[in-house]
């Protein structure tokens, strides 16, 4: 993939506007159970856009909501820029409409009522030249889930570190 210039000087800044990632949301695999995996479009207006471009965007407080049939991401912050036009009035937290087929409204809406079940976004990324987010159906932990987690992570790396210290030796 080629790197484009996005500064003044024409120098590689290494950000690609073809793809990558834009943000991450790390936060909710240690807060969720994550299950279903659903790619949505973002209805975004221009500023945010720009925003989004230049790197401000923010995903970690973001959840999803349902509202007359449609889902809504809240909580999302995009930082306008200072350059960016003035008779704007910028809400950086508004909500924001996700774009999705109907069927995977229906099945979004269907596990959350009935399951108890959440969508949170789990990351902003491109795709070609337009945004996407991934947003997942999850179950929140309980605490003693995320002290089991945690125990799990920590005995994987020390059964690294022993393997490693074993297999230097042998």
């Amino acid at each position: 993939m080629a790197k484009t210039a996005n500064n003044k000087t024409g120098k590689d800044t290494g950000k690609s506007a073809k793809g990558g990632t834009i943000a991450l949301n790390r936060r909710a695999r240690h807060d969720y159970h994550l299950e279903d995996r659903f790619e949505a479009g973002l209805a975004l207006q221009g500023w945010e856009l720009k925003s989004i471009r230049a790197g401000r965007a923010n995903i970690t407080e973001a959840y999803a909501n349902i509202r007359n049939g449609e889902i809504h991401l809240l909580g999302a912050q995009f930082t306008p820029l200072i350059s960016a036009s003035t008779h704007v009035v910028a809400e950086e937290r508004r909500a924001r409409k996700l774009l999705l087929h109907r069927s995977e409204i229906d099945t979004l809406i269907g596990r959350v009522q009935r399951d108890g079940y959440t969508v949170v976004p789990t990351a902003l990324y491109w795709k070609g030249n337009k945004v996407k987010i991934e947003v997942v159906l999850a179950k929140g932990k309980q605490t003693h889930d995320k002290r089991e987690t945690n125990k799990e992570r920590d005995w994987a790396r020390e059964k690294q570190r022993v393997m490693r210290r074993h297999n230097k030796n042998a």
